[in-house]
């Protein structure tokens, strides 16, 4: 199941990417904002909710419900047990040290000589 909204949650936010870069800008009616061009319209300077705005609403609930649900899901996976566990853990025995090791006596490094000048 978390593959499959994993999968709704990329083509959604890709989907939402591709709608809002359609969409106009707003500066192209501050024009009519300020009293030029079409102010006088029903719905005002922006215009009735066209399709791609209605779309961006729809992407925009439909991503933050994925989202909302694959946070919920990575928290609480079924099966998993914590970490922390209430039962402490087993007592250690005291093992002896273990004895020292014996002094190396001989070296395999040749010593230096001194010869007679």
């Amino acid at each position: 199941m978390t593959i499959l909204l994993i999968i709704i949650h990329i083509i959604v936010c890709i989907a939402l990417i591709m709608i809002v870069l359609l969409q106009t800008g707003k500066g192209a009616d501050m024009g009519a904002a300020f009293g030029g061009g079409s102010s006088q319209t029903l719905f005002g300077s922006t215009g009735a909710s066209t399709f791609l705005s209605k779309a961006t609403t729809a992407a925009a609930i439909i991503f933050m419900l994925t989202s909302l649900v694959l946070a919920y899901l990575s928290g609480h996976r079924p099966g998993e047990q914590s970490v922390v566990t209430d039962t402490p853990p087993p007592a250690q025995t005291q093992a002896a040290p273990a004895p020292a090791a014996p002094p190396v006596t001989g070296t395999s490094e040749a010593q230096p000589t001194q010869s007679a000048e």
